[in-house]
């Protein structure tokens, strides 16, 4: 009997395929950036700016007082989240993934290298000794809902090894932009905090090491760290990585056990009634089916948990806000010629541009013609060129590290046209060098 689809099943259809599909994020980030650059440059630019700047106080008696802006408060609360779930990815990859072994890792990790060195040297070229040398860490980074989504757009005109490549190259390229933000952009150090961060950590660790499975105590103490961090001195956002290497990455049932536990379930779920009859009034199938889905539950890892649970509020919320909130420039205030050409624009231009095509390219090259490493299966060194300018978007990591860089307002309007700029031309010639790369199979 052929399962009859109810009326909110057709209507939620589309949104459920777009939430499924790989370049929704990408293509969510690009409608915000957008929204985000004509809002600022309409007759309403005020209110735009008027609205991140909204205080949002929050306080615990005279224990705890957070009085921030709304701006703030996405950048340090929720990009939080963010770092978490790329601590997440950071994690599984070095666990199971194509970084968790010296061959698989090899070639993304040396790419990653390229990609951070050449560009930030690039940038201090142009911007040694001036105003604008705190912000080399900028052009190092990489966007990878922006990449994923594009690569996504060219659909099998791109070897699947490529994109497992630059995925893994983007976490480490991750891991490094981590440690950039922990070391070079710190501000003073408030020891309590610290050693309060430090006792959290240790019972997050002792959980771990106790088998502890429930997510309910992860997040509280994640929350007390997060707190810890603010109040510390190093960028609260690191928090999130360090909660996420806590997070267990094994389950209570192995997949013999879930196997042999969900068949049982099944069967006995069977016995209890007719098909195609709904289970509302029959608290034996009821039951049945909340052990198959606690079962589910059991066979996952907290950390695959937490992860699928969060990608969709990352991607679909956290990330497009992140870009309304630090994408819009007001460019009537700006003299676009002279703006470009200022050396914090032009070395975030060429170093997201240039050097990042450079850099992981050619370390690649490298890696594999002195046989650390080897190319992919399936990936000629044209597609993996293309890849490497697609790499240049450097967006949503060089948007957060400028806002870390420049406490000048001026400064960091020149960042953003130049994150904008080297992004976009990276996006545009990478794609369509990988457009042209391979023929559509």
């Amino acid at each position: 009997m052929q399962h009859k689809k109810e009326p909110i099943e057709v209507l939620l259809k589309p949104i459920n395929q777009f939430l499924h599909q790989e370049a929704s994020g990408g293509i969510l980030l690009m409608i915000c950036t957008v929204i985000a650059l004509v809002w600022a440059n309409s007759p309403w630019s005020e209110s735009y700016h008027h609205l991140w700047h909204t205080p949002l106080v929050t306080s615990l008696g005279n224990l705890l007082n957070l009085d921030y802006t709304l701006h703030y408060w996405i950048n340090d609360g929720l990009m939080a989240i963010f770092f978490f779930t790329v601590g997440l990815e950071i994690k599984r990859e070095l666990l199971v993934g194509e970084l968790s072994s010296l061959q698989k890792a090899s070639l993304p990790i040396a790419g990653a290298l390229g990609g951070m060195v050449v560009p930030a040297i690039i940038y201090t070229i142009f911007n040694s000794g001036g105003e604008g040398a705190n912000g080399w860490g900028i052009p190092m980074a990489t966007d990878i809902a922006f990449v994923v989504g594009l690569m996504a757009l060219l659909g099998n005109r791109v070897p699947l090894s490529l994109k497992i490549f630059i995925l893994a190259l983007a976490i480490a390229d991750d891991i490094g932009a981590v440690m950039v933000i922990a070391i070079f952009y710190t501000a003073e150090i408030s020891s309590t905090a610290l050693i309060i961060a430090a006792i959290v950590l240790i019972v997050l660790i002792i959980l771990n090491r106790l088998g502890t499975k429930s997510l309910v105590p992860y997040t509280v103490l994640g929350v007390i760290l997060w707190l810890a961090f603010l109040k510390s001195g190093i960028h609260a956002t690191i928090a999130g990585v360090i909660l996420a290497f806590t997070i267990p990455a094994t389950s209570r049932y192995d997949t013999k056990k879930f196997s042999d536990k969900v068949k049982e379930l099944i069967k006995n779920f069977d016995a209890k009634g007719d098909h195609w009859k709904n289970v509302l009034n029959n608290s034996d199938r009821q039951h049945d089916v909340m052990a198959i889905e606690a079962s589910c539950e059991k066979v996952l890892t907290p950390l695959q948990r937490f992860e699928h649970g969060l990608h969709p509020w990352v991607a679909f919320f956290i990330i497009p806000i992140f870009a309304l909130a630090n994408a819009g420039v007001t460019i009537a205030d700006l003299d676009i010629l002279s703006a470009l050409l200022s050396p914090i624009s032009l070395g975030i231009i060429l170093g997201l541009f240039i050097g990042k095509q450079m850099g992981i390219f050619v370390f690649s090259f490298l890696a594999v013609k002195l046989k650390f490493a080897t190319l992919p299966e399936g990936v000629n060194w044209k597609n993996l060129y293309g890849a490497a300018i697609l790499a240049g978007i450097g967006f949503t990591m060089s948007l957060f590290i400028a806002s870390l860089a420049f406490a000048d307002p001026a400064l960091l309007d020149l960042a953003k046209i130049g994150i904008l700029s080297g992004s976009l031309l990276s996006g545009i010639a990478g794609f369509m060098i990988l457009k042209t790369s391979s023929s559509k199979k």
